[in-house]
């Protein structure tokens, strides 16, 4: 009977995880495109509230950003 149980429940699970679509709440993903005066920190504080070492940080991963350098023009993603 248990067996019947655990399966029963494999099964289930298989179709939900299957059937199971991102909801998209987030909205469209947002870039953003530097200017020449503009740090990292600047586009943190704009774009995201509270600490901007979070945003920093998001934005480095995002965009697979090694250093603190920007060049002007670059298209950044807003996570």
């Amino acid at each position: 009977m248990f067996v019947r149980i655990a399966s029963l429940l494999a099964v289930v699970a298989a179709i939900v995880a299957f059937a199971a679509r991102p909801s998209g709440g987030a909205g469209p993903q947002q870039t953003y495109v530097v200017k020449a005066t503009d740090t990292l920190w600047s586009i943190a504080t704009t774009h995201y509230a509270g600490d901007p070492r979070e945003g920093i940080w998001k934005l480095e991963h995002l965009n697979h950003l090694r250093g603190a350098l920007l060049n002007p023009g670059r298209k950044l993603l807003l996570p």
